[in-house]
């Protein structure tokens, strides 16, 4: 799996609480400060000027996500933008240079049109420029308030998109690095079942990347481009769990001062991603259940149902077919929420991911040490360092694998350069816990077959050797050149072995 220095999106607290970074370009100052108060309340933060000259210079120099401009600007008449022709006279058209300036210098801003009544065609006509919404004078400030507030999601939302784009581009198939059969396998079948709505149930030890898979889902779904909602299932009171699902109307327990929509609500439209849904309480199984065969959801305190369109993803680390012979977890519930199952297996087997995992985390963490590709002092790995990875056992999966590499990356940045080089990652950089563990955590087998328990006992040396070459060609996916090195022997002798043994 891919590295990601961000979580996932999670779903915030309440749509109307996005702050956003507002600028108001309103000539009459009375006015302009009636509309940042009304802005203020719900937590955005607003820059106020007063001319089309202030707005170039904050537009030029500031970021700024919601951008409220008035038409007619009388004082800012004559003025002229580099690069645009000058403000009519009479500031009529004042408010669509600040358009015109706003769409160059902050392309991914929302534009709001100030107008009075009779403005509304040139206000309509603005539209063919790009701006977001009008609202005509008298403003209606409840009104104003939820237009800004709806602006300031749409450029949320965006931003969202744009760092799930980023992660996932990050490297691989959906920023996905897989060499081994089985990991292929699944990216197969995100392929297939991302277009559908068909339920996916994702399931692997921890550390083995379901959010990611979770996220491959959606990114190749017909959803892709709207919300992606994570919620994590674990840990929290029935009571508590439902509010977060479902949410709650004001006044419907002590505290609820005022409405909150839940998850389903929130992702309407998107991905709902419900992480260790195995740990989710019975009783809440019963009404999670009720939510996916009618598609909608009734707030805490209320008695209107509300519809929900989401694509469901679920994951855990958890076996549900033992939890459902043991009751812990609803039949009926596995069967709506299994509608494709992905099982993500350990990394112990399928080691043919972990060279090059080690090689894009030693790139990605030299990276950001050094902010950015330009500076970056990328180190080599040595064949010893990674035949050690690649030979214990990562009880903690990708999780562990990526904690560890990053040690040993910062541990030989440490290090005077060679040569204007870094230092090579080799294994005195290896933590010690991994050196000195040789079996790696792996699971005891106790069959008697001593191959299975790691047994060397009774073992033939032409067994073993059989055993190292073998395992080492499929750890380098059949490149002999890369065997050989790893196993310290040279090519022909390692072609001379494969034809003793019969291998190939």
């Amino acid at each position: 799996m891919s590295i990601s220095s961000d979580s996932p999106i999670r779903v915030p607290s309440s749509p109307q609480n996005v702050a956003a970074q507002v600028l108001i370009v309103e000539d009459e100052p009375d006015h302009a400060d009636v509309m940042s108060d009304a802005l203020r309340r719900p937590g955005h933060v607003c820059t106020v000027v007063n001319s089309v000259a202030d707005a170039s210079e904050e537009l030029r120099l500031g970021a700024f996500d919601v951008i409220v401009t008035d038409l007619r600007m009388p004082g800012s008449g004559g003025f002229a933008a580099p690069g645009l022709p000058p403000v009519a006279p009479d500031g009529a058209d004042a408010g669509l240079k600040v358009v015109e300036l706003a769409l160059r210098l902050q392309p991914n801003s929302k534009i709001i049109l100030v107008t009075a009544h009779g403005d509304v065609p040139t206000a309509r006509a603005a539209f063919k420029l790009g701006v977001y919404d009008f609202i005509q004078k008298p403003l209606d400030l409840e009104v104003f308030r939820n237009l800004v507030n709806r602006a300031a999601e749409a450029v949320l939302l965006r931003h969202q998109n744009d760092r799930l784009k980023a992660e996932l581009d990050q490297a691989g198939f959906e920023g996905i690095v897989a060499q081994s059969e089985p990991m292929r396998r699944i990216l197969r079948t995100v392929k297939t079942v991302g277009p559908s709505n068909i339920p996916v149930l994702v399931t692997g030890e921890s550390g083995t990347g379901k959010e990611l898979i979770a996220l491959a889902v959606h990114r190749n779904s017909k959803r892709s481009t709207a919300r992606y909602v994570t919620f994590n299932c674990a840990g929290q009171s029935e009571t508590l769990l439902e509010d977060q699902l479902f949410g709650h109307v004001k006044g419907a327990f002590t505290g609820a001062d005022k409405e909150r929509p839940g998850v389903f609500e929130y992702a309407d439209g998107g991905t709902l991603f419900l992480d260790e849904i195995g740990d989710m309480p019975l009783n809440m199984q019963a009404k999670l259940l009720r939510v996916l065969e009618s598609g909608e959801v009734v707030r805490l305190g209320s008695n209107e149902a509300k519809h929900a369109d989401v694509r469901f993803v679920t994951a855990t680390n958890r076996d549900l077919k033992t939890l459902v012979a043991s009751g812990g977890f609803r039949e009926d519930l596995f069967f709506r929420i299994n509608g494709s199952h992905i099982a993500i297996p350990p990394l112990r087997e399928r080691r043919e991911d972990i060279p090059p995992l080690v090689t894009f985390a030693i790139d990605r963490f030299a990276t950001e040490m050094a902010g950015g590709p330009a500076k970056a002092i990328i180190p080599a790995i040595t064949d010893a360092a990674m035949m050690r990875l690649t030979s214990y056992a990562w009880p903690g999966n990708v999780r562990q694998l990526l904690n560890v590499v990053q040690n040993m990356v910062v541990s030989s940045l440490s290090e005077e350069p060679v040569g204007g080089k870094a230092p090579l990652l080799d294994t005195r950089h290896i933590p010690e816990d991994i050196k000195s563990d040789e079996d790696g955590h792996e699971p005891d087998h106790s069959n008697g077959n001593s191959a299975q328990s790691g047994s060397l006992a009774g073992t033939s040396l032409e067994q073993l050797e059989k055993r190292a070459i073998r395992e080492t060609l499929r750890l380098t996916a059949g490149n002999r050149e890369h065997a050989a090195k790893l196993l310290g022997i040279g090519e022909r002798t390692l072609y001379r072995k494969l034809k003793e043994y019969g291998l190939r």
